[in-house]
C-alpha cells in the first residue's frame, strides 16, 4: 500500500473515531441522563434515535447530488457541521435543547459515512477493500477501547457534558489535517454523464432490484445490531447491580477484541471470501445476543468474556457486509449509492432505538423490563439479513486461488 494511501486511511480512521464516538457515547450515558433530566427510557430512546433519523434524512437528500461534487468537499462540510452540533450537545442545559443539538449533529453527520466509504472504494480495488475497510472501521474498536471508557471516566469526574466537548475538541484538530492530506476526489465526476438528472441515482435503484435488496440488507444489519445497545449500560447497572466504576470495562475489553477482529477478519475475508466470514460471524452473534439479553447477575469477568466475543463477531459482520455492499455499483455511481446506504443504515439504527424505547419499561424498583424481548427481535432481524445476504452475494466474492493456502 502506498504511503499516501496509508495517510488517507489513518486520517479517515481518526475522523471515523470521533464520528463513531459521538454516536456511541450517547448510548452508555443512559444511566446518567435519565436521572439527570428525570426522563423515561422512551424519552432517552428519542435522544439516541434523533441522530440517526436526522442523518437518514440528510443522507437521503444528499444521495441525489453528491456524485456531482468533490467527495473531499462534501466530507469537510459534513464533518464541520457535525462538530458544531457535537459541541452544542456539550453545552445543552435541558432535555429539549440536547434533543435539538443531537438532531443538528445528525443532519450533518449523515453526510460523513457515505463519503468515507466512497473514498475508500474509489482508492482501493475490491480485492484489497476488506483490508482497507477493516483499517478504517477499526476506529470503532479504538472508540470502544479508549474513547468510550475515557469519556465515561470524564462523565464520572465532571459531568455528562464532558464527553461531547472531548469529541468536538478532537475534531477541531483533525479538520486542518483532512484539508492538507486528502486530495480532491473528482475522478468520478469525469465518468458521470453530463446530462444526467439529479434523480438518476433513484432511477438506477428502481431499475436494479439487487441494489434495493442490498440497501435493505444493510439496514437490517444495523437494526439487528443496535436494538440491544442503548440499554446495555442501564441494564448492567439497574438490573444486575454493576456500578458505574466497572461498566466502562465492557467497552474497553470489547473494543480491544474489535480492534483485533477488524484487523484480522478483513484480511481473512479477502482471502477466503467475505460471505463466508460474514456467515460465521452472524451465526455466532445470534447465540451471544440470546445470552447477553438474558444475562443474570454473574461474575463480572464472565460478563466481559461474553461481550468481548460479541464485539468480535459484530465487527467481522460489519466489515464484510459493507465490503460486499460497496461492490454492487460502479465507481461513478458509488457516492450516491453509498449515501443511500448510509441513510438506510441510519434509518435502521433510528428504528431500532425507537422500537427499543417502546418495548423497554422501567419498573417500580428501577429495573428495566423486557430487555430480553429486544434480544429476540435482534435474532429475527439478523436471521433475515443472513438469508438475504446469501441471495445477494453468493457469487460476488472474487476468487484469488493463488492467495488461498493449498490451492
Amino acid at each position: 500500500m502506498e504511503k499516501k494511501n496509508q495517510i488517507i486511511l489513518l486520517l479517515l480512521a481518526c475522523l471515523n473515531f470521533t464520528h463513531i464516538l459521538d454516536f456511541m457515547i450517547m448510548m452508555p450515558l443512559g444511566n446518567y441522563l435519565m436521572p439527570y433530566f428525570h426522563i423515561s427510557p422512551r424519552q432517552f430512546s428519542f435522544l439516541v434515535g434523533s441522530y440517526p433519523l436526522a442523518a437518514f434524512v440528510s443522507g437521503l437528500v444528499a444521495a441525489f447530488f453528491v456524485d456531482g461534487f468533490d467527495r473531499k468537499k462534501i466530507l469537510l462540510i459534513g464533518y464541520s457541521g457535525f462538530l458544531v452540533g457535537t459541541i452544542a450537545c456539550g453545552f445543552a442545559p435541558s432535555f429539549e435543547l440536547l434533543l435539538a443539538a443531537r438532531t443538528l449533529t445528525g443532519l450533518f453527520g449523515g453526510l460523513i459515512g457515505a463519503q468515507v466509504l466512497s473514498i475508500i472504494s474509489d482508492i482501493f480495488p475490491y480485492e484489497q477493500r476488506g483490508k482497507a475497510m477493516g483499517a478504517v472501521m477499526s476506529a470503532f474498536a479504538v472508540a470502544s477501547t479508549i474513547g468510550v471508557p475515557f469519556a465515561l471516566y470524564l462523565a464520572n469526574l465532571f459531568s455528562w457534558h464532558a464527553p461531547f466537548l472531548l469529541v468536538g475538541g478532537l475534531g477541531v484538530v483533525i479538520v486542518p489535517l483532512l484539508v492538507k492530506f486528502i486530495p480532491p476526489m473528482i475522478k468520478h465526476i469525469a465518468e458521470k454523464q453530463p446530462d444526467q438528472s439529479p434523480f438518476y441515482s433513484l432511477q438506477l435503484l428502481q431499475q436494479n432490484p439487487q441494489r434495493i435488496w442490498a440497501l435493505l440488507f444493510s439496514g437490517l444489519i444495523m437494526m439487528g445490531h443496535f436494538i440491544i445497545i442503548p440499554f446495555i449500560n442501564p441494564y448492567m447497572e439497574f438490573n444486575n447491580g454493576y456500578s458505574k466504576a466497572v461498566t466502562p470495562l465492557i467497552y474497553l475489553v470489547g473494543g480491544i477484541a474489535s480492534f483485533v477482529a477488524a484487523t484480522i477478519l478483513g484480511r481473512v475475508a479477502d482471502v477466503y471470501g467475505k460471505l463466508k466470514v460474514f456467515s460465521v460471524c452472524i451465526f455466532i452473534s445470534l447465540a451471544l445476543v440470546l445470552v447477553l439479553t438474558n444475562l443474570p447477575a454473574i461474575a463480572f469477568s464472565i460478563v466481559l468474556v461474553f461481550f468481548a466475543a460479541w464485539f468480535i463477531v459484530s465487527t467481522g459482520r460489519g466489515v464484510t457486509a459493507q465490503a460486499m455492499v460497496s461492490n454492487v455499483v460502479p465507481p461513478q455511481e458509488r457516492g450516491s449509492f453509498m449515501s443511500f446506504n448510509s441513510s438506510i443504515q441510519q434509518l435502521g439504527t433510528g428504528i431500532a432505538s425507537l422500537v427499543g424505547g417502546l418495548i423497554i419499561e422501567k419498573g417500580a424498583d428501577g429495573k428495566l423490563i423486557h430487555y430480553n424481548w429486544l434480544g429476540y427481535f435482534s435474532i429475527v432481524v439478523l436471521s433475515i439479513a443472513l438469508w438475504l445476504g446469501y441471495r445477494l452475494f453468493k457469487h460476488s466474492d472474487v476468487k484469488k486461488k493463488n492467495l488461498v493456502p493449498g490451492s
